[in-house]
């Protein structure tokens, strides 16, 4: 079929399926919105509790996601509202047929304004079907767009991470022209597609540009969408659409934003501290159904009864870097750390047992680089690994109160880390809370 796109009979197919594209464009639309409508709040909820436990792959792909189901809900219904407003055009087309200006029995003024401005009711109906189609296919150029902006972004952090940030290599050579390339190929890319490809249209701009663009082909994925693209670019009623609900993404992120101040110094969300009680560090005070999770490290509530505290520290990748600077002999030949499969198909059983001989050693170092403080008195902690009552991985520790008196206290939370060969604490929380002896 694909060999036959010239065919008369081809092309007479797809003039029909066109035609009737409206029903398959309602079909999906129900459907997807029902869909997306299921999956924003899990999406949302996943994407939290990634950027809570510090897995920034994980977080920048349910982002991704997230932000692509916004978009595409808010087309799609739009599309669907107008595909209804459209279907209610032709039944009163049916009814009432064109618009009858001299039935109206207005003066000229207004009949000779109302045929200029209005026209005729087909090409109102016209216009609602063109809207329909382009509303309903950029919809889904659009979330190749979003992928595309966060592929060239994703490739600069690898570039960083990978070349310029590698403290046993030095590849700062090949790094940084690859970052430059990048950065100045987004601009130009970017330029391009907001002048509607002028850097194509002249001879000395397309040869150098050219070379950028085959870069950014791959990419952005763009060979995917090309023709998407280019098809919407060459009609100017498609141009216009694509470029107005650009602005109107904008416009709602903005009123999104807005909220009710009540105070010049007091709002909820700050960090837990001596004045304020954050609940993302009270486990009671959590849902984990509604995105709620541990921040840092948690304690059961704000009121303590029990003649002990349990203290719960959430694990992060950076924790156990700073336990490979304390002890570097901990620190494996091969990192397993990251997005990675749990099919084995090693047989080297001999680097199991080491890390298992090790794990003592391991916990032992990150027992000494935290310590605890319930107003001034300091706690040495004796970890176990655990899952909190979110379902987030870290480590669990219990603090004797026996001679702490009756009213309001502070607990710091507070890790150790070199700096410049030199040891540094660092207050990594403050959690306010009450003790009342049984």
């Amino acid at each position: 079929m694909s060999q036959d796109y010239n065919n008369p009979a081809f092309k007479k197919l797809l003039q029909k399926l066109q035609e009737e594209s409206w029903q398959l464009e309602l079909l999906i639309s129900g459907f997807a919105i029902f869909g997306l409508f299921q999956a924003t709040t899990p999406l949302s909820i996943a994407s939290q509790e990634a950027r809570n436990n510090e897995h920034l792959f994980l977080f920048v792909i349910l982002i991704v996601a997230t932000v692509s189901c916004y978009i595409l809900l808010f087309n799609l219904l739009l599309h669907v509202i107008l595909r209804g407003l459209w279907i209610g055009a032709l039944g009163l087309r049916y009814v009432s047929g064109d618009i009858d200006y001299e039935e109206l029995n207005y003066s000229q003024k207004f009949t000779t304004y109302l045929k200029h401005k209005i026209g005729s009711f087909d090409r109102y109906i016209g216009n609602l079907e063109n809207y329909c189609s382009v509303i309903f296919a950029i919809s889904f150029l659009l979330i190749f767009y979003v992928i595309a902006f966060t592929l060239t972004f994703t490739s600069i952090g690898l570039i960083a991470y990978y070349l310029l940030d590698n403290k046993t290599n030095s590849y700062e050579w090949i790094g940084v022209p690859l970052i430059l390339f990048i950065v100045f190929g987004m601009l130009f890319t970017f330029i391009d597609f907001l002048t509607q490809g002028w850097l194509k249209k002249k001879k000395w701009t397309s040869t150098i540009y050219f070379p950028i663009y085959w870069v950014f082909s791959f990419i952005t994925l763009s060979f995917l969408y090309r023709p998407l693209v280019y098809n919407f670019l060459d009609n100017k009623f498609g141009r216009r659409i694509s470029f107005a609900l650009v602005p109107i993404y904008f416009l709602i992120l903005m009123a999104t934003s807005f909220n009710y101040k009540l105070s010049n110094y007091l709002e909820l969300g700050l960090n837990s501290n001596a004045y304020t009680a954050n609940k993302v560090n009270y486990e009671d005070l959590l849902d984990k159904e509604k995105g709620q999770f541990i921040r840092t490290a948690s304690i059961p509530s704000k009121v303590i009864t029990d003649r002990y505290l349990k203290v719960f520290v959430l694990y992060s990748e950076n924790t156990e870097d700073i336990i490979f600077e304390f002890r570097p002999d901990l620190k494996p030949d091969d990192d397993t750390r990251g997005l990675g499969t749990e099919m084995n198909f090693s047989n080297d059983f001999s680097e199991l047992r080491k890390r298992d001989s090790l794990r003592p050693e391991y916990m032992k170092t990150l027992n000494s680089i935290y310590n605890f403080k319930i107003d001034s008195v300091t706690y040495k902690p004796q970890f176990v690994l655990t899952e909190s009552t979110t379902e987030q991985f870290g480590f669990e520790t219990y603090l004797d109160l026996k001679n702490v008196p009756n009213g309001k206290h502070q607990l710091n939370v507070i890790r150790k880390s070199l700096r410049k060969k030199d040891t540094v604490e660092s207050t990594r929380v403050r959690i306010p809370f009450w003790y009342f002896k049984d």
